[in-house]
Order: structure tokens, then sequence, then C-alpha cells
């Protein structure tokens, strides 16, 4: 069986999830509801990334249970956040983060399918549970970037 595979996959791409969110977040401090938007959906997939490597541990992997933090620089971004306030640069590289976090979304509620899918033909009630109570948090994150590109993206191209 071929589980351990989809679960680090979910692993790396939940990480990799949390970190450009937290990224996202520090960038963008000026704007307020992305700024704390963005660390609590991090907040979820950090959460995402202990229970995958806690459901791990039944199939003999040893994955990390910590997401890195934003790392040295969170400061500097934020600092220029504050500095460049709403001029229309950052509002461009707002898109093009919201646009990144689309397509990791998407990507990481197809690894949870993929998960679900397996679990479910494998009769492994506990990975399909695991899918089941997180991939709705990862379908919200997919939501929230949509929306967001949908209000954003005519004030910020049109301006």
């Amino acid at each position: 069986m071929k589980l351990d595979l989809v679960l680090r996959e979910l692993h790396r791409a939940e990480t990799a999830m949390a970190k450009d969110l937290l990224k996202a977040s520090g960038r963008h401090h000026a704007e307020h509801e992305i700024h704390h938007l963005a660390r609590d959906l991090a907040g979820w997939s950090a959460a995402h990334v202990r229970d995958i490597a806690r459901a791990g541990r039944a199939h003999g992997l040893d994955l990390g249970e910590e997401v890195p933090g934003p790392g040295p620089l969170e400061p500097l971004r934020t600092a220029l956040s504050e500095l460049g306030g709403r001029r229309p640069e950052p509002g461009v590289l707002l898109l093009a983060d919201l646009r990144r976090l689309h397509r990791r979304a998407a990507g990481v509620s197809l690894d949870w399918e993929l998960l679900a899918q397996s679990a479910q033909a494998a009769k492994d009630t506990e990975m399909l549970e695991l899918a089941s109570r997180c991939h709705p948090q990862t379908l919200r994150q997919l939501k929230w970037t949509n929306a967001m590109l949908k209000v954003l993206a005519p004030q910020i191209l049109t301006s």
C-alpha cells in the first residue's frame, strides 16, 4: 500500500501552505484582513501538519510536527509593508501572493482527496477520519483566496 507516499506529499504541501500563508501575512501587514486571516489559516495548516505526522507514525513515517516560523526576514517584511502602505505596487504583489496561495490550496485539497479515496479503498478509518476532518478547512482556505482575488483584483488592476 502506498498511503505513506500520500502522507509524505500531504505533509510537505501543508507545511509549504503554512509557510506561504505566514510569509503573505508578514508581507501584507498593512492589509489587516489579509494579515490576520492569513495567520489564522496558517494555524490550520500547522495543525494539519501535526495531525499528519501523528498519523504517519502508524505507517512507519517520521514526519516533523512543527512548521518553521516565518524566519529572520519577518520584521523586514513587516516594515516594508508598513512603508509601502496602499501604493499600487504592493497591490500587485498581494495579487501575486493570493494567486500563489490559491494554487497551493488547490494542490493541498487534491492531496486530501487522494488520501480520502485511498483510505476508503484500504478501509483505513483513521486516515479517512483525518481527511474528513482536515479537508474542509483546506477548502475554506481555497475559498478565501478565491474571494480575496475577486474582491481585490478589480480595485488593484483598475486603479
